[in-house]
């Protein structure tokens, strides 16, 4: 079975990264469904709980969330849908940070 590699250019430097589809984001992100995750929006909001679902836009629907501002707890939500569009990056595995 041939393996398949997704190749990504980058225009600015003009290099190109080979990525294994295992390696891709949303992939990573796939494989960690029901784990604990930290969502950083661009905001500036934390956002921690556990990751029940996820879609192609990066869409995360977070369970048990709690809501942070420079580090500090600021509510306690039951399920939160965070657009994918307002994602500056995600921790995985947040409750080893």
């Amino acid at each position: 079975m041939a393996r398949v590699i997704w190749v990504l250019i980058n225009v600015q430097r003009n290099t190109v990264a080979m990525i294994e589809p295992s390696k891709k984001p949303l992939n990573v992100l796939i494989k960690q469904l029901q784990g604990n995750i930290e969502v950083v929006l661009k905001n500036g909001c934390d956002y921690k709980g556990k990751m029940i679902k996820c879609d192609s836009h990066m869409n995360i629907l977070l369970e048990g969330a709690t809501e942070f501002k420079d580090e500090q707890a600021i509510t306690n939500y039951g399920n939160v849908l965070l657009r994918g569009n307002n994602v500056l990056y995600i921790v995985l595995d947040a409750n080893k940070h």
